[in-house]
């Protein structure tokens, strides 16, 4: 760690963000006086009831919906899980077939599997060496007997970005919902529905700076959807239990927020992610970028670094705080899934680092981070050639 720093150089804003201040500063109210339930008819359940709209409002203006077809739910997990199972399940007898991609999160991937034990015939769409979906592929993928097409907007690993609104056309040719987990996307880039054309889309609060166990899931009005869950009547019955009201009131401010400075702060944090992968590439020959160069979100940077492993780079670099691509288990190390569907050489997989920016991300921060890297890079690179 640099001299003077008490905290490591945060670059992993894919994985969780901090709580904006003023995401804090609206949800003390209602961890303090206002924590009546929103059901309860009088003073106190009105005040909670009437901040819930007000977020349900501020989730739909971000993403260019109406506030009755968002619902709150406890994150990204059971928003997507809603949306797969409660839609597939919804949609009748005659529709038993589902088709995602390659590279889906578990939280999508794994619903989709369940289904697949149930019954339902799966279609997984292979992806390019950029990582985006194959849109050939998916449209002879999709039939008339397909249920739901379920699609990332923004892989959380490479930041590669999908083409949901040629998805959504191929599938709704067939008749079929389109889903997409659009988690690592909202508040980073422009997410309007009508413009992608879903059906469904899930949010992960703690992505834009709300706080971790609250998500929306946005449903078009007229979409089939069975709830998961079995209760009383909230969120129009598709997600029974008593709303989480801070963590709402926080997740509409942190849409608010991202709402007011989205193209701005999208310029600013791209430039920096550019300025290091420009200082890396500099100083590290033969650094690989993964993911589109082009499509892909503004503020994620995956690299593998040669003839090493990320995870070793890391351990190399205590001055960051980012994660690899790879999935590390007990007794060693694996490739990153997604790496591999598109088409890199397990050893190369196994050098990636997913370096991801954010609010607080500084010029400083990344020319330190890019000074500390490479440092790691010569160390641990001269220990493999001994």
């Amino acid at each position: 760690m640099s001299e003077g720093r008490e905290s490591p150089i945060y670059l992993d804003h894919n994985a969780t963000t901090p709580v904006h201040p003023e995401v804090v500063e609206a949800m003390l109210p209602f961890l303090r006086e206002h924590f009546g339930n929103p059901s309860s008819s009088h003073v106190y359940g009105h005040r909670a009831q009437e901040a819930v709209e007000r977020a349900r409002g501020q989730v739909a203006e971000l993403l260019g919906c109406q506030p009755d077809e968002v619902l709150f739910t406890s994150g990204g997990t059971e928003a997507n899980n809603l949306a797969i199972r409660g839609a597939a399940e919804a949609v009748g007898t005659q529709r038993r077939h589902v088709v995602t991609s390659v590279i889906e999160h578990p939280a999508t991937a794994r619903p989709c599997a369940w289904l697949e034990e149930q019954g339902f015939e799966l279609a997984r769409v292979p992806v390019s060496s950029s990582g985006q979906v194959l849109a050939d592929e998916l449209r002879s993928s999709v039939r008339g007997d397909t249920a739901i097409v379920t699609i990332m907007l923004a892989n959380n690993e490479t930041g590669t970005i999908m083409p949901l609104a040629a998805i959504a056309a191929a599938a709704h040719a067939q008749g079929a919902l389109v889903h997409t987990d659009a988690a690592q996307a909202v508040g980073k880039i422009r997410v309007r529905v009508d413009e992608l054309g879903v059906d469904l889309l899930s949010v992960a609060g703690h992505k834009l700076y709300a706080p971790k166990g609250v998500g929306a899931l946005y449903l078009r009005r007229g979409s089939p959807l069975r709830p998961l869950l079995l209760g009383a009547g909230h969120e129009r019955g598709l997600r029974p239990g008593t709303e989480n009201v801070a963590s709402i009131v926080g997740l509409g401010q942190a849409c608010a927020l991202a709402r007011a400075d989205l193209e701005t702060e999208a310029a600013r944090v791209r430039t920096l992610r550019d300025d290091l992968w420009a200082l890396l590439r500099a100083e590290i020959p033969n650094i690989r970028l993964n993911g589109h160069p082009s499509e892909r979100l503004p503020n994620t940077l995956n690299v593998s670094f040669p003839g090493v492993w990320g995870s070793a780079i890391l351990a190399a670099a205590p001055e960051l705080a980012a994660s690899t691509g790879s999935a590390c288990h007990e007794g060693g190390e694996t490739p990153s899934e997604v790496l591999l569907a598109m088409g890199l050489d397990p050893s190369i997989a196994l050098g990636a680092v997913r370096l991801s920016l954010g609010r607080g991300t500084t010029k400083q921060q990344v020319a330190e981070a890019a000074e500390a890297l490479v440092r790691a890079y010569r160390e641990v690179a001269s220990k493999e050639l001994v």
